[in-house]
């Protein structure tokens, strides 16, 4: 319920009249906010779920030059805040931008001479946020495919299978869980994707909650609006659930070997390293690049004392909600798996649907009770006492750390709940038996199974939390900024050049965590360890 009360807050507007807002908004622009968010959905979730597995299952599975860097590169476009990659790339790809005055320069083409796409368009939106989305599937396609059994690989080769075969029919749905996760990840974070879909002047239901909400001054029509976006995610999830209907993915075996590895040579092998380095080079190498440029050529004129301080507001916000959100999600996931009942399951996914809220609306859901709190507070103060306390709740960091659980508890949520599925009952059985308590089965059981999810989960978390921008505009202290506040106000304003300092120390904070799960999550495979000494011997 803690949880859960900025949706419950937003939800409980759906009963209040609207004054015919919601004939206004119908008449004339909600087809187009449900025409193209639906374009969105469809387009990156396609996307990101062929470039996330695929690559995943290379990385794993295939050995081919590059594969080892590969595996944390891949990781990198995720530190990329979405609206920055929108920047640069309009920057780079408009008409007087650095790439067609290079052309026209070139070809002696004047304007009409030649077609060059339009990069702030809906294709182009859909086609940067995959970019960016996709590794949310990468990293929990390749957790699932380290995770998976010898044995049921080896059952398939003996039935005839090939690699491709091996792969559709055997891991891909063993990976089922932990791939839906990742897709309901994008499919929310695309939902509620704000920056570059405004920039590019593309409509959708996030960018008319907004409008509606800070345009027209309708607090109402726009809680509406956000419930369905609740509604839409539910039915993703309950369709999804729905169509598994009651199979179970489970390990069966202790067997835990070396993975087989298929050798690539060829253009076999040249197709595998082009289709893992396009993704890094798009979505990370050649933002990052332009962005370098100008920090290099101008910078952020607030780069020292100042700037170390919005580096450190970000920092410790996104470590201590990354650390409260994996241990509630555990809490949380454990729960269902002991009391697998109605009720349990449905305050979970309650608790976890802020994900599908846009950043703002959960502020404003947020704000909405604290203030009531700090009145509260403050009357009962100054009528005993005869002091004044302040905003103890919705003026201090706590208010942040809260918002961010509250917004991003779903990541770590579908995450270890696809991981912890794949441990059979047994187990619990047999840790039970041996005089173990549910807290002990789970953290002498459990938890070393599935530490490659929760260090993927506190990552993902981690980067989001670094990059969120709509909630900490809100709800922020005063005088308290981070990274991404920065970068956004700077960038907003047409100051890319300043903007991107901030938006490649966003991009610098994320590097080394996603070396160190990378390297965590090589080793989260049991028996890996023994596995590495003993080719380290030979």
């Amino acid at each position: 319920m803690i949880v859960a009360l900025p949706v419950i807050t937003v939800l409980a507007h759906i009963f209040m009249p609207t004054d015919g807002i919601w004939q206004h908004l119908a008449s004339t622009v909600l087809g187009r906010y449900l025409s193209n968010t639906l374009f969105l959905v469809v387009t990156v979730g396609m996307g990101t779920f062929v470039i996330g597995t695929g690559t995943a299952w290379l990385v794993v599975m295939c050995r081919f030059p590059g594969r080892r860097l590969f595996e944390w590169a891949l990781l990198l476009p995720l530190a990329v805040p979405t609206y920055v990659i929108a920047y640069a790339y309009t920057d780079f790809l408009q008409y007087a931008g650095p790439l067609q005055s290079w052309l026209r320069a070139v070809f002696e083409w004047g304007r009409d001479d030649y077609y060059f796409p339009n990069i702030r368009s809906l294709g182009g939106a859909a086609t940067l946020i995959t970019l960016v989305l996709y590794p949310y599937v990468y990293m929990l396609a390749r957790v699932a495919f380290l995770e998976q059994s010898v044995c049921v690989l080896d059952v398939g080769r003996t039935l005839g299978r090939g690699p491709w075969r091996l792969f559709s029919s055997v891991a891909l749905p063993l990976a089922r869980p932990a791939i839906v996760g990742g897709v309901s990840l994008v499919l929310m974070e695309t939902l509620n994707e704000f920056g570059a879909v405004q920039y590019f002047g593309v409509d959708t239901f996030t960018t008319g909650i907004y409008r509606t909400w800070f345009g027209m001054g309708e607090q109402v029509a726009a809680a509406q609006l956000a419930a369905c976006l609740l509604a839409f995610i539910i039915v993703l999830v309950l369709l999804e659930r729905w169509s598994r209907g009651k199979r179970r993915y489970f390990h069966t075996s202790s067997r835990y070997q070396q993975l087989p590895e298929y050798q690539l040579d060829g253009w076999r092998s040249l197709a595998a390293f082009s289709a893992c380095s396009l993704p890094i080079l798009i979505g990370f190498l050649i933002p990052s690049g332009l962005l370098g440029h100008l920090a290099v050529r101008q910078g952020d004129r607030l780069f020292g004392t100042q700037f170390l301080e919005f580096a450190a507001n970000s920092l410790v916000l996104a470590t201590v909600a990354a650390a409260v959100a994996v241990g509630l999600a555990l809490i949380l996931s454990y729960g269902v798996r002991l009391h697998p009942g109605p009720v349990t399951r449905s305050a979970t996914r309650i608790a976890a649907m802020g994900y599908a809220v846009p950043g703002s609306v959960v502020a404003v859901g947020i704000l909405i009770p604290f203030a009531w709190l700090d009145d509260q507070l403050n009357s009962f103060l100054r009528e005993h006492y005869g002091i004044i306390a302040g905003l103890v709740f919705s003026g201090s960091a706590f208010i942040l750390v809260y918002a961010y659980v509250v917004r991003f508890l779903a990541v770590s949520f579908n995450t270890l709940e696809a991981s912890l599925g794949k441990v059979t009952p047994s187990m619990d059985a047999a840790s039970r038996t041996l005089g173990q308590t549910p807290g002990g089965t789970l953290r002498r059981v459990h938890t070393p199974i599935m530490r490659g999810s929760l260090l993927a989960a506190g990552i993902l978390v981690f980067v989001d939390v670094m990059k969120e921008l709509p909630a900490t505009i809100i709800l922020r202290p005063f005088n308290f900024d981070t990274l991404a506040v920065r970068a956004h106000n700077l960038a907003a304003d047409e100051r890319l050049a300043e903007a991107s300092t901030a938006s490649l120390t966003i991009v610098a904070v994320g590097i080394i965590p996603v070396i160190l799960l990378s390297v965590a999550m090589r080793r989260s495979r049991p028996g890996s360890g023994q596995v590495e000494r003993k080719d380290k011997h030979l």
